[in-house]
């Protein structure tokens, strides 16, 4: 009777698909973009922020503040003030990902930030834990 068990488990994993069994279920985008004169725009940087669950202007304000560079926002793009290589941007939106979205204890990107007076309080909602970031950028 434990051998059918056994089977039967067997065979319902093999029955789901792969993807369940990934540790991560959001993937971030590589940046679209193009360099216009001394500009770079970047073309999908709403899109990354939604996937994120993040504000534009948050990630935005991170990543100027790693390049040390001036930028801004605009209705379809985010402008960065200096020619900036997309390898370079990709960099910093991975080092954002791991500051501001992971969860340490699970890994998981189903995150969310909450002000709570003046610390910034990143809270997992797949494992339920919670821990201080970085307030200011």
């Amino acid at each position: 009777m434990k051998d059918d068990y056994e089977d039967l488990l067997d065979k319902a994993r093999k029955d789901i698909p792969e993807d369940v069994f990934k540790k991560e279920r959001l993937e971030v985008p590589k940046v679209r973009g193009h360099i216009q004169g001394n500009k770079t725009i970047i073309s999908n940087f709403y899109q990354i922020s939604d996937i994120l669950h993040r504000k534009p202007e948050h990630i935005l304000k991170f990543i100027l503040k790693e390049l040390a560079t001036p930028g801004e926002l605009k209705k379809a793009a985010a402008i960065i003030g200096s020619k900036v290589p997309a390898s370079r941007i990709n960099e910093k939106i991975q080092k954002y990902v791991n500051e501001f979205v992971t969860c340490k204890e699970c890994g998981k990107l189903d995150t969310k930030l909450n002000q709570e007076g003046s610390v910034i309080i990143l809270r997992c909602l797949a494992c339920g834990a919670h821990r201080p970031v970085k307030s200011r950028i």
